[in-house]
């Protein structure tokens, strides 16, 4: 019976993630790329794209995560059969996007102040400054990609945007050779190319799904783009009120791994290289547990738009176990496979060990990271959303990155221990999120 339950609730969910996961994938491969392209240039440019990247992540989370409110608006409307006004929720979400980007791209366009308040290396800094400043150019298409994206995911049609996603991909890579390495005649810009090629990717990706959006037969009785909508204020109150407390809590949880990023920017290029790269890699394979909790948000919050409570609580629980199974074939994964992964990254034999050191210690949270993630993303499908930004400040801040830093910096038995005690305090945060929001899943799935 239980089998047969799991199966039920599981395959269809599966069905769903697999295309996010595709998708994601490809987007953290642009990261990948530009890690690993760069790192085969200097530590110093790898260095440079993970101080850009641990100021640049965390911000376009914060935007992108509040667009993610238009994902359960939409999927509550399709499971209640309300589809009429879709091309609103678009063009409500788009002004929010914009409206929010102006603030993110000043403080990319004055991040060189952060890296110095951060005593980050003067040379790691400007070329750091350099990659976010190009960064800048493609903030507008990937937030029109972002809402785009949300509401094809919300209509539980992620397959065009893991093709379109792929294809931004093939593009960043001959692209970021071009740029990095400077060929056909350009000059060499080393990290700061890396951040023109993923600009470049951005529009690209934004003019394909648009093209596909307005002339799909799937999606033309919605008429996206039939008519510009002037800002309605109530609408965009209601998208900043269930949007702005999943923004932070992924700011939160994003920060928490970049905020470490800038703490051990004094400890040399060595421990910065080794960081990113253990970093990069654990983000690729957290992409499995992320894409089910984003299927989790589409499938419960359909649930829940039919009036179908205890269908949605099945949902939510039996994804949040088949999560729990997933994490650990990727702790197993992980545990075996970082010595040989880490030398796809760097030459460097200091940055090698370091970095395989680190992705062995991200083992122990694999579980904890996944259930959290998972009960968040049912949890959004509910649009219960503030009580999850509470849970993840007190659990990634105070705990996870007050603890690391007490253990990697701090006074404690056991003396200073770098950024070790760092990824320590990871472990504790994620299980605290973990054990929190499962309390919290438990409560909202009963009282609906």
């Amino acid at each position: 019976m239980f089998f047969a339950r799991f199966r039920q609730y599981n395959y269809p969910l599966l069905m769903l993630a697999l295309p996010l996961l595709g998708a994601h994938l490809a987007q953290t491969g642009m990261s990948v790329v530009d890690t690993l392209m760069a790192g085969r240039l200097s530590a110093t440019d790898l260095a440079a794209v993970a101080v850009g990247s641990s100021v640049f992540m965390p911000l376009m989370l914060l935007i992108f995560g509040t667009l993610l409110a238009t994902t359960p608006l939409v999927a509550q409307a399709a499971g209640a059969g309300r589809t009429d006004n879709l091309s609103g929720t678009v063009h409500q979400a788009s002004w929010v996007a914009l409206v929010m980007l102006v603030p993110g791209a000043l403080i990319l366009f004055y991040s060189r102040l952060v890296f110095d308040f951060m005593g980050v290396s003067d040379e790691v800094a400007s070329l750091a400054a350099g990659y976010l400043h190009a960064l800048i150019w493609g903030l507008p298409a990937l937030a029109f990609f972002q809402v785009l994206r949300c509401m094809c995911e919300g209509l539980n049609h992620a397959r065009p945007v893991l093709l379109i996603s792929l294809a931004g991909l093939l593009l960043n890579i001959p692209a970021n050779y071009v740029l990095i390495y400077g060929k056909l005649g350009f000059p060499q810009l080393g990290a700061i190319g890396c951040g023109y090629a993923t600009a470049l990717s951005f529009w690209f990706m934004a003019l394909l799904l648009s093209v596909y959006v307005h002339w799909h037969h799937r999606y033309r009785a919605f008429g996206i783009f039939a008519r510009l909508q002037t800002p309605k204020w109530p609408d965009i109150a209601h998208i900043l009120w269930v949007g702005l407390p999943i923004g932070l809590s992924i700011f939160v949880e994003a920060s928490l791994f970049t905020t470490i990023t800038l703490f051990i920017g004094g400890l040399g290029e060595i421990t910065v290289a080794g960081h990113q790269v253990a970093i990069n890699f654990t983000t690729l394979l957290f992409m499995v547990p992320l894409s089910l909790g984003m299927a989790l948000t589409v499938k419960v919050g359909h649930a829940v738009g039919a009036g179908q409570a205890e269908e949605a609580r099945r949902i939510a629980f039996y994804g949040v176990g088949f999560s729990l199974l997933v994490s650990m074939l990727a702790a197993a994964f992980m545990w075996f496979s970082a010595p040989g992964v880490v030398r796809l990254y760097s030459e460097n034999t200091e940055v090698q060990l370091l970095a395989a050191a680190l992705i062995q210690l991200a083992v122990l949270y694999q579980i904890s990271d996944a259930l959290q993630v998972n009960a968040a993303g049912a949890l959004r499908g509910y649009k219960d959303t503030r009580i999850i930004m509470l849970i993840t400040l007190f659990s990634y801040w105070l705990i996870g990155l007050g603890g690391g830093w007490w253990l990697a910096m701090g006074s404690n038995p056991w003396g200073p221990l770098g950024v070790h005690g760092f990824w320590y305090g990871l472990i504790m945060g994620l299980t605290f999120a973990a054990v929190l929001l499962l309390w919290r899943l438990h409560h909202t799935s009963r009282r609906f």
